[in-house]
């Protein structure tokens, strides 16, 4: 049998009618007034002092003081303004601090709704806060306005608390009427009770109860506080345009978030109508995250700043966005917010995520969210969509985010029940992807390891059409205001530039095995670097990435069997016939041979508006944004080769920019340097110092089993940790970053992110060839984290490079990571200090000396 500590609450009688307190009890008091509450909580502390126990007033509301200022109570303020995960931490670090047998006094939690603006945060509130005090055997009091919350959120708090009260105070006449009393029971406990000095005396007449509940206000419909503010705000449309204005810069607190660079360029475009239109679409409560603002705003500023110009081509978008209260909702509820806080601390910070991320991969949502998200996908249908990260500090300006989260598509095929299966699946994915060390090391190399991380979700319906059993755009990529890939001094940099792919954009965005985006810089989109017919085929794509109808997943096709097919326009926008390829083949003496393209998209660059359209898109949207833009696109055309262009995301792009010129050193003999190279490097004008060079030795690494490449990367990881605050440069074959280890070592980008110069080396006698993968989002991490990238292609003209001047000095390897040594003959490490890299935008010179 269990003994439990009974509790005074300082009131004889209610002492007998709920037969006191225990330690553990939470009890929360449902009222009209603050004055009501005072009068409970009065003698309770006087009680508590009596008994000598600690006592801690938690206050945060703007109501008048529920405790007088007395030295022997602990008062306690804590911030609600900085949200909800802000202001549970908080007071949960307060309680695990001030640990057993403390007794609390809670202002009203009622008034968290003016910081919050959601009942559902309340209702988490309370279920994270509670079962901690039950654990630690503490006494605490909490206080919920009647009739101010829905009656799920009520539910929530009755089935967390161990002592729910319903105070009512009629005429001069205070009223009790326990509601939930943990593990005790009397006959007449559930009765109300007249409260009078130290008595309560318990009403069991049938007429005088009937009498008394007749005089209570209870309000039949109660709707979510958010709900509430913006059906107001409906009829604010009516209103003279200073209210509106008010109104709308209220409502944008709530959904965009604080003010910001962002908030302010939202405001100068979003009137009152577009953020009744965005909530309309919300799922939950919350922010909408930097990536559907980013979206939105850029939406808006080509509609009404490029007046008729581009509205006749830009495809309609009917997204939906799920509010981050659903993030914390879905935390709280799955019983994961202990694991979060462990998860928080500096020391659990790596250590819980595996395991917190599992959680997130297994959970349930609640069934007024489920609800949301069936009306949702019914009203896409079949048609196929992708689910999107839209955290509050993803897309915004200094911090990207760029691949860090993940998208999921889902092809949306098969029964309703599958399809929402599939669906509750992508948003977990999303979710759980909080917790991948790349998000978790982004965020600590940026400075943001402390910021609440809020993750909405953005769901938008794929752009594209259907040919045969696929589903695909026919083009899409990512688009970059400012041009810093330029390989002859011709280019203009400010023209910006397109990396553009037959297809889904995730061959765009991503390092992919064998395959090369189109690169295509504005100011002339015919221009390509100099290459033979063979190289031309080489560095173009060979495979696009679709939705396949039949196989309910994103799959990657060889482009011929795409282009075999009808694609509902005409194929040679985005390739040439490949000819030579086809006579070679029938040379062979091969029969029925199909021509094959080059995907090269010459006819789309040169016989329609697109890329001219492209370019003032761009470089409107950076005049906007005051500062360089990327955005991710997709293009459809029609069979008489009209088109539509869809903006899906758009964020300011982190770049150096040109910088003031520098003055190039003389090059008089090409033994003088470490390298030379005109062209493929970005990250501007630079005058950079060199202390230490860590350098892969191609045919040594190439020589590996797999396992050892991946070991490789991780020791790569551990120098970099290192390397932290020096002047270093990585330099290896091929691709940094890539999947696949024979194209390169496979690092994660918090593996170099501590490099100042990032060098990807071409050879070929190992096979091994960079990529300049502008727009990818490795590349974002590099401009972002203003890493200066140069990629060397040995032989080529113009290019010197003497690997000798760095692998004849020591391998100083072992004193910087002894448990390294093993791999001294594949990774060297040389002390360089006084080598510098100079570099010229203009006239394309990099030299290393």
């Amino acid at each position: 049998m269990e003994i439990y500590e009974k509790v005074s609450t300082g009131l004889k009688g209610i002492d007998q009618a709920i037969d006191r307190l225990r330690l553990g009890d939470n009890v929360v008091w449902q009222v009209d007034s603050i004055a009501s509450y005072k009068r409970m909580v009065g003698p309770y502390v006087e009680q508590a002092k009596l008994d000598g126990r600690k006592l801690i007033y938690v206050r945060f509301a703007n109501h008048e003081p529920v405790i007088k200022e007395d030295p022997e109570i602990k008062i306690f303020k804590a911030d609600a303004k900085k949200g909800f995960e802000s202001f549970a931490t908080t007071v949960h670090s307060l309680v695990e601090q001030e640990g057993r047998k403390a007794f609390y006094v809670f202002d009203c939690l009622t008034d968290l709704l003016e910081y919050w603006h959601s009942d559902l945060m309340i209702g988490n509130f309370f279920k994270v806060i509670c079962p901690f005090l039950y654990e630690l055997d503490t006494i605490a009091y909490f206080a919920i306005m009647r009739n101010a919350h829905t009656y799920s959120t009520i539910a929530g708090i009755r089935e967390t608390t161990q002592v729910l009260i319903d105070l009512y105070q009629v005429k001069d006449n205070m009223y009790i009427h326990p509601l939930k009393v943990w593990k005790r029971y009397s006959p007449t406990m559930f009765l109300p009770h007249l409260v009078k000095g130290q008595e309560a005396i318990c009403i069991t007449s049938s007429a005088e109860a009937a009498e008394l509940f007749s005089a209570i206000n209870r309000s039949e419909e109660r709707l979510d506080y958010w709900n509430v503010i913006f059906n107001k705000a409906k009829d604010v449309l009516k209103q003279e345009p200073k209210q509106q204005e008010e109104t709308k810069r209220f409502l944008m607190s709530m959904i965009i978030g604080d003010e910001s660079r962002i908030f302010e360029l939202c405001d100068r475009f979003f009137t009152l109508r577009d953020i009744l239109a965005i909530a309309s679409r919300e799922i939950g409560t919350g922010f909408i995250g930097g990536k559907s603002i980013g979206m939105l705003v850029a939406r808006k500023i080509l509609e009404t700043e490029g007046k008729d110009r581009f509205i006749p081509f830009l495809e309609p978008h009917d997204s939906y966005y799920i509010g981050s209260d659903v993030f914390y909702t879905y935390i709280v509820q799955n019983n994961l917010w202990k694991l979060r806080m462990k998860q928080k601390t500096k020391d659990g910070y790596f250590e819980f995520a595996p395991l917190l991320k599992e959680g997130i991969l297994h959970g349930k949502f609640p069934e007024s969210i489920q609800e949301q998200f069936m009306q949702m996908l019914e009203y896409f249908g079949q048609s196929p969509i992708i689910v999107r990260s839209s955290s509050l500090l993803e897309d915004n300006f200094g911090n990207a985010f760029a691949g860090k989260y993940e998208s999921v598509f889902c092809v949306n095929q098969g029964t309703p029940e599958e399809r929402y299966k599939a669906f509750e699946q992508a948003v977990r994915t999303v979710y759980a992807s909080t917790m991948n060390e790349d998000a978790l090391a982004y965020r600590v190399n940026r400075g943001l390891s402390d910021r609440d991380e809020q993750m909405a979700i953005l769901v938008q319906r794929v752009s594209g059409d259907y040919h045969k059993d696929k589903f695909f755009p026919h083009a899409a990529g990512v688009g970059n205001s400012s041009n810093l890939y330029v390989w002859d001094k011709s280019v203009d940099m400010k023209a910006g530039m397109l990396r553009l792919v037959f297809g889904l954009g995730t061959r765009a965005v991503d390092r992919t095995v064998g395959d090369y985006a189109r690169i295509v810089c504005l100011d002339n989109p015919l221009r390509m670097l100099a290459m033979n017919h063979d190289d031309q085929k080489k560095f173009s794509q060979h495979f696009v990435d679709v939705l396949s109808l039949e196989e309910n997943a994103h799959k990657t096709c060889e482009l011929d069997e795409i282009m075999s097919g009808d694609i509902n326009t005409d194929k040679e926008l985005f390739g040439t016939p490949d000819y030579q390829a086809a006579n070679r083949l029938r040379e062979l003496g091969y029969t029925d041979v199909k021509t094959p393209f080059i995907l090269n998209f010459k006819k789309l660059l040169k016989d329609t508006g697109f890329p001219e359209l492209m370019r003032e898109m761009l470089a409107l949207l950076s005049k906007v944004y005051d500062y360089p833009v990327d955005i991710e696109f997709t293009v459809n055309f029609t069979r008489d080769n009209q088109f539509k262009v869809n903006p899906l995301q758009c964020r300011p792009l982190q770049t150096k920019g040109l910088g003031k010129p520098v003055r190039m050193p003389e090059l008089t003999d090409k033994k003088d340097c470490f390298f030379a190279t005109r062209g493929n490097f970005m990250g501007g004008n630079v005058r950079l110092p060199v202390d230490f060079v860590v350098y892969v030795k191609a045919r040594e690494y190439l020589e590996l089993s797999e396992q050892e490449k991946y070991t490789v990367a991780r020791q790569i990881g551990m120098i970099n940790t290192k390397m932290k605050g020096k002047n270093a440069m990585l330099m290896g074959p091929g691709r940094w970053g890539t999947t696949t280890p024979s194209l390169g070592v496979p690092v994660h980008f918090s593996e170099l992110c501590n490099m100042q110069v990032l060098c990807e080396v071409a050879s070929n006698e190992a096979g091994f060839m960079p990529e300049l993968s502008y727009g990818s989002h490795f590349f974002q991490d590099i401009v972002e984290s203003g890493i200066f990238y140069v990629a060397i292609f040995e032989g080529q003209e113009g290019v010197v490079f003497n690997p000798d001047r760095i692998l004849e000095k020591e391998n100083i390897l072992e004193s910087v990571l002894p448990e390294g040594s093993r791999f001294s003959n594949v990774i060297h490490i040389s002390q360089t200090t006084g080598m510098e890299i100079f570099s010229d935008i203009v006239t394309q010179k990099l030299i290393c000396k």
